[in-house]
């Protein structure tokens, strides 16, 4: 059977003149077998969003924003901190020292998600004041207690209230597809039980128990630490006590530390950084006493490169393209970190475009990355993988059998890189059908190039917004041909392209 394969050239053709020596860039060819074997591909990276903290729920910029991103993702789950903080109320205590409850704010948050087509992935945090052992307050904006609980007891109580009150307002059948996973980060300074990895399991412990002491068929995991940090003793620890575990969390961002994430000094490029953390984990728990336990990676994005601010560029397009190759098998998963700066970890925002981890921008701009997005989830639901998969390209097929292609020119934006040409040779479909090409680059879906060219408006108007977002949700399609079979295509510097071969 004919396989999918990939012919790379590059090579250099000195020539000398005046002492310079010039390189130049062979085109890489890609050969494609529309008939070729291929494997399930879902959209493992749009699946879940994070957010800002759980109040920002309630406001129409938030909600405005999760629509608009819901309609080019169809994500299905938002994560967020904080739905026990005291801005919510939930608990409290009467002069006696007993508990009082109050899920008023936590059902019109959640709420609003499924009003909107999207489930809450549960992190349960941070501590109620009145339950806090201690009151260890975070340096977050917002001062979130971090504590562990003053009393096992009434812990055990509260998220016991919480899980049967979600249960009896929204039915078993729907909370059973919500995911709850225990606290953020206690590997850090989320979490100031100490020592922290032990606190961290008493913790686990019981709020898995109290959880499916409500109903078994809900999913409890953890330990959604940063950096890769604590998995397999987690697993260890939740076999040898037989705690419940249905998923296991983790976070990596590409700027975080080869020490911090694998505990070495080895130059690990930032692009690489994130799948090698996933597989990692992926690998831990193949390994461990629960080897089916699936890997949900609750927070990430690509590189931020400091004052550079590249999460507002072209260049999260490319990022996440090659992530997706890198990540693909590996994880159930992935948590983008976050769907919209309306987010308030250092307070409130003060200008559009300012590097925050958002797709849509203060004010309601939709970024680049949205663009990106949007285009990349038009890839199919099959991956064709050959023996020599190239390492810009995604080869996807649709269940008509159409042909969905991704390609991409990923350079750091610390760095210079050129314009690539990619020439794509397809068998197995008619040698002039009809393609259609749609590009996220520098000149389409580049929303951030429009406001600059705006004269960058601290507070843009409704219609400056408008016009603004035209760029980004507006990208024309190129309708083109194949010519024997073959089509030639530009990728400028983190460019990426969508080729879709159409079925007839």
């Amino acid at each position: 059977m004919k396989l999918f394969r990939f012919a790379r050239g590059i090579c250099l053709t000195l020539a000398f003149c005046a002492g310079l020596c010039h390189a130049q860039t062979v085109p890489e060819r890609v050969v494609i077998d529309a008939h070729a074997s291929g494997r399930p591909f879902p959209h493992f990276w749009e699946q879940t969003f994070g957010s800002g903290r759980a109040i920002l729920a309630l406001r129409e910029s938030y909600r405005n924003d999760l629509r608009a991103v819901k309609k080019v993702t169809e994500f299905s789950y938002v994560r967020f901190h904080n739905i026990l903080h005291d801005e919510e109320r939930v608990y409290d205590e009467d002069a006696q020292g007993r508990p009082v409850y109050n899920f008023a704010y936590v059902d019109q948050i959640y709420d609003g998600l499924l009003e909107n087509g999207v489930r809450p992935f549960v992190e349960i945090s941070f501590m109620p004041k009145k339950l806090a052992l201690r009151q260890d307050v975070h340096p977050f904006w917002y001062k979130q207690i971090v504590s562990p609980p003053k009393d096992y007891k009434k812990w055990d109580d509260l998220i016991h209230a919480l899980a049967q009150h979600l249960v009896d307002r929204y039915g078993l059948d729907e909370v059973a597809k919500w995911y709850f996973e225990v606290w953020n980060e206690p590997n850090i300074d989320f979490w100031s039980g100490e020592p922290k990895q032990a606190t961290y399991f008493e913790l686990y412990d019981h709020t898995a128990r109290a959880l499916k002491g409500v109903s078994p068929r809900l999913r409890v995991g953890g330990p959604a630490t940063s950096s890769a940090h604590w998995v397999d003793a987690f697993i260890q620890h939740t076999a040898a006590e037989n705690v419940p575990t249905d998923f296991i969390s983790s976070h990596g961002y590409g700027d975080d530390t080869e020490q911090d994430l694998f505990g070495t000094n080895e130059d690990i490029p930032m692009d690489q950084r994130v799948c090698r953390a996933i597989k990692k984990v992926h690998d831990q728990i193949a390994a461990s006493p629960r080897p089916g336990l699936p890997l949900m990676w609750t927070e990430w994005n690509v590189p931020s490169f400091g004052m550079l601010h590249a999460r507002d560029t072209t260049y999260v397009g490319a990022a996440l393209a090659d992530d997706i190759r890198q990540c693909d098998g590996l994880v159930d998963m992935m948590s983008f970190w976050t769907f919209s700066d309306v987010f308030e970890e250092d307070g409130p925002k003060r200008e559009p475009f300012d590097g925050g981890f958002g797709l849509v921008a203060l004010g309601g701009i939709k970024k680049p990355s949205y663009a990106a997005f949007a285009l990349l989830h038009k890839l199919g639901t099959e991956r064709v993988v050959g023996r020599s998969e190239p390492a810009n390209v995604l080869v996807t097929r649709d269940r008509d059998g159409s042909l969905a292609i991704a390609a991409w020119n990923l350079v750091d934006p610390d760095k210079k890189g050129s314009a690539r040409q990619i020439d794509f040779e397809i068998h197995g479909v008619p040698p002039n059908s009809r393609v259609r090409v749609i590009r996220a680059d520098a000149e389409h879906g580049n929303t951030l190039a429009a406001y600059q060219k705006m004269g960058s408006p601290r507070y843009p108007t409704q219609a400056q917004v408008s016009e603004l977002n035209r760029v980004a949700e507006q990208m024309p399609a190129e309708n083109m041909r194949l010519s024997q079979g073959l089509i030639e295509l530009q990728l400028p510097v983190n460019g990426v392209l969508l080729l879709e071969v159409l079925k007839k």
